[in-house]
């Protein structure tokens, strides 16, 4: 997890990434970011937050780091881009590296399965009632693999060839805060 500087202090601002596969090669794609989620650290991306810092830096302006260490890089991304779900990634690790081939080979193995993205708010705003910063805009600097995301259902969901699948946990928590938020807002409206 990185610690930028937002308002004076120090916060951590990470997100975690689904993985779509990995390829042989070192190749994997997935979503660093997934709109509406509220992580760990209370802050859900809005649709829309990277479009501006994307423009102005590109794939090749996002470093791939391992554990956000800036001494730890570990390959390149292809592609950066926003779509109807979130924050699409591709990138290719950099399998000459020690440490890329490492992550490479537990990726592979379903045992290092997190990915999250170090970024700078420039806009946001807080909701009093649930404590959930809602990011509206973000620059976003690097995206890492990491042991543990800040999104409890950022989860390998596919390595190399096998058919794209949620495992029983990850679904068993999208759906309780699906069921949450449901039964909150009918309080609401009923109160």
């Amino acid at each position: 997890m990185q610690a930028l500087e937002t308002e004076g202090r120090p916060r951590f601002c990470s997100a975690g990434l689904t993985l779509k596969g990995v390829a042989g090669d070192g190749r994997f794609s997935g979503y660093a970011s997934l709109f509406g989620e509220v992580d760990l650290g209370r802050d859900a991306i809005e649709p829309g937050a990277f479009a501006a810092s994307l423009a102005k830096r590109g794939a090749g302006g996002v470093r791939m780091l391992y554990q956000h260490d800036p001494a730890e890089v570990i390959g390149r991304w292809t592609d950066i881009r926003e779509d109807e779900r979130g924050l699409y990634v591709e990138g290719k690790l950099a399998t000459d590296v020690a440490r890329a081939r490492e992550v490479h080979a537990l990726m592979k193995a379903g045992a290092l399965d997190g990915l999250s993205i170090g970024f700078r708010a420039v806009k946001s705003r807080s909701d009093r009632k649930s404590g959930v910063r809602r990011i509206l805009e973000a620059d976003l600097w690097e995206i890492s693999v990491v042991t543990f995301p800040m999104l409890p259902t950022a989860r390998v969901s596919n390595v190399k060839h096998r058919r794209f699948y949620r495992d029983r946990e990850t679904e068993l928590v999208r759906l309780m805060r699906r069921a949450a938020r449901s039964m909150a807002n009918n309080h609401f409206m009923k109160g």
